[in-house]
């Protein structure tokens, strides 16, 4: 079985931008390559979970979000990080489906994939709905970010908190 890491998109792979679907307006956080070249350095492998209502908003539709992740996908080729699998929940808050976080339907199809050692775990998430999630999914340890939405460090549920993912090799040493 291997460990993993599960990340959310905005607000911890790219700076938050409300309903982000746009190649030029995508923008990578700071020290996101290094840190995810660590993360498989250390034999984790990396998969993205992300919420995108605005498909439900019809402020953008499933393809423009399939081709903004395929240049996504790329990039992270070209500096050497291999994505394993992306799921996503194109659903709105009121739309009550299994997928949107903190349920854990992206989850366990990327379980249906992959052999995966959930104590041995992380998710890294900005929003206390990614942390809830990673618990509904028994997944061992997580990390919140502040560089997406801001929250009180105090009512978070999160193992550790951080400034951003850059930060993570403060936290992940195995």
């Amino acid at each position: 079985m291997c460990k993993a890491v599960f990340l959310d998109r905005d607000g911890v792979i790219n700076v938050e931008k409300d309903y982000l679907y746009k190649i030029e307006d995508f923008e990578f956080m700071d020290g996101l390559f290094d840190s995810l070249r660590y993360l498989q350095e250390l034999g984790y492998k990396l998969f993205i979970i992300t919420n995108q209502s605005g498909i439900a908003r019809n402020y953008y539709k499933i393809e423009d979000f399939n081709h903004l992740t395929s240049w996504m996908l790329s990039e992270f080729e070209k500096n050497g990080i291999k994505i394993s699998q992306v799921e996503l929940c194109p659903h709105g808050p009121n739309d009550n489906c299994t997928c949107r976080k903190p349920k854990t339907e992206m989850i366990e199809n990327i379980l249906k994939n992959f052999s995966l050692d959930l104590e041995k775990s992380w998710l890294i998430g900005d929003k206390s709905s990614d942390i809830k999630c990673a618990k509904n999914a028994n997944i061992k340890n997580t990390i919140q970010v502040k560089s997406g939405h801001h929250f009180d460090e105090k009512k978070s549920e999160a193992d550790f908190i951080c400034e951003s993912i850059k930060d993570i090799k403060d936290i992940i040493k195995e």
